[in-house]
């Protein structure tokens, strides 16, 4: 049917998360098979990576994982590097999801709530399979997801300065632009350096990290005893 001039219908994505409180229509059956394909593929894909490293992760494989057809994964992706972006992007939503919710449960210590958004992030380097699979690939020189998650620009590089420096600007709209921009960096770029190569004790990684930021935004650091990195959960998704 011929859309009628003057509307713009939201196209939702297959892997869009619910907006809570809004009631959808069913999904006509050929949405509701698309969604239930990529994520089927997309779980496998996550699966398969974890277990052997993206680099050992075939079409073929997957297609026979999920139980459906190859033609069907390139019409609905690409190509292979279009699985891993749409992986990677995923992953993504849930890690910056779960940022987001450490940074809100310390927003009284703009300090301390850096140290646990540093920790988060650590230990998800730590306890994700998905993740450590990568980076452990990574240290080695051979895994092709590495550049999704850090040079590229989307979705974890930008994604989490663009939370941690919205967050600066909510609870700290006094400290200039500019100074909140740097601290934003200091914070997701030595996160992910610490990630990539990880110090001999990693608890000393957040209040170090923390430290750098608030001295780039000319406030005190945290003052209260180190946390483990593992100290911070994620969420239950």
């Amino acid at each position: 049917m011929k859309q009628s001039e003057g509307t713009h219908h939201h196209q939702v994505r297959p892997d869009e998360p619910e907006l809570h409180g809004i009631t959808r229509p069913p999904d006509a059956p050929r949405i509701a098979w698309r969604k239930q394909m990529r994520r089927r593929v997309l779980d496998e894909a996550w699966a398969a990576a974890a277990e052997n490293g993206w680099d050992r992760v075939r079409v073929a494989d997957l297609a026979k994982r999920a139980e459906v057809s190859r033609p069907s994964i390139y019409a609905e992706f690409g190509d292979r590097a279009g699985i891993g972006q749409a992986l990677v992007r995923r992953e993504a939503d849930r890690f910056l999801s779960g940022l987001s919710g450490v940074l809100r449960r310390h927003r009284t210590s703009t300090g301390l709530a850096l140290q646990a958004g540093v920790g988060y992030a650590l230990a998800e380097a730590d306890r994700n399979p998905f993740i450590k699979a990568v980076l452990r690939a990574a240290r080695g020189g051979t895994d092709a997801l590495l550049p999704f998650l850090t040079s590229r620009p989307e979705p974890v590089l930008t994604g989490a300065w663009d939370l941690v420096s919205a967050w600066l600007g909510d609870i700290l709209p006094q400290i200039p632009e500019d100074r909140r921009a740097e601290a934003a960096d200091l914070v997701v770029r030595l996160s992910i350096s610490h990630m990539m190569l990880p110090s001999t004790d990693p608890d000393t990684a957040p209040p170090r990290v923390a430290r750098a930021a608030c001295a780039a935004l000319g406030i005190s650091p945290p003052t209260t005893p180190r946390v483990s990195v593992n100290a911070e959960q994620a969420p239950s998704l």
